[in-house]
């Protein structure tokens, strides 16, 4: 049985308001940051108005996310839009330098949480411990992973799951095989 709920569309306006709000930024606040009106940022939120490509860089920077996270919204066929996303629709997000790839499985950035589909490439690591204020819980489904939380480290293998509440944490994948991860991260961080 479906129960009707309000539809969210898959819109870059929607991803951005829910990006400001996790970020606890009213409009006036990242209007500021922007050197742009609240008016013009409202209309952006509500699709009223396009972006440029270079203000999608500074609203990027602003929000703290990678700016290839704001391009790639696939159109989905209208029933599947905001339920489904299929495997060649999810979008990259995150930095890939480390050795790590991010794709979103949520439809769009405005629930209350995200899930992420995260593969740690063979033999790649972070040295920097990365802190953010949410509550993450994570899944591996295959290889084996090296994470680090609050100063412990942990090796994760097929079938473990972790919580992540705020602390410090840092992984490493120092095995010869992809390690292969699902992550449900709140607020929405990407």
């Amino acid at each position: 049985m479906r129960h009707d709920l309000p539809s969210q569309p898959d819109t870059l306006g929607a991803d951005l308001r829910a990006l400001r709000k996790a970020r606890g930024l009213t409009l006036a606040e990242l209007a500021q940051t922007l050197r742009r009106s609240v008016g013009w940022l409202s209309q952006v939120e509500r699709d009223k108005s396009t972006p440029s490509i270079t203000d999608l860089r500074q609203i990027a920077a602003a929000l703290e996310v990678s700016v290839s996270i704001l391009f790639r919204h696939a159109a989905a066929p209208a029933e599947e839009a905001g339920y489904v996303v299929r495997h060649s629709a999810r979008r990259q997000i995150g930095d890939t330098v480390a050795g790590l790839v991010e794709e979103l499985l949520s439809p769009d950035l405005t629930d209350d949480f995200e899930m992420v589909h995260s593969t740690f490439q063979p033999r790649s690591r972070i040295t920097e411990a990365v802190t953010r204020p949410t509550q993450e819980v994570g899944y591996l489904v295959s290889g084996k992973l090296d994470l680090e939380i609050a100063g412990v480290t942990h090796t994760i293998t097929p079938g473990d799951s972790f919580r992540i509440r705020g602390e410090a944490f840092r992984w490493a994948n120092p095995y010869p095989d992809p390690a292969i991860a699902i992550w449900v991260i709140a607020p929405p961080v990407y």
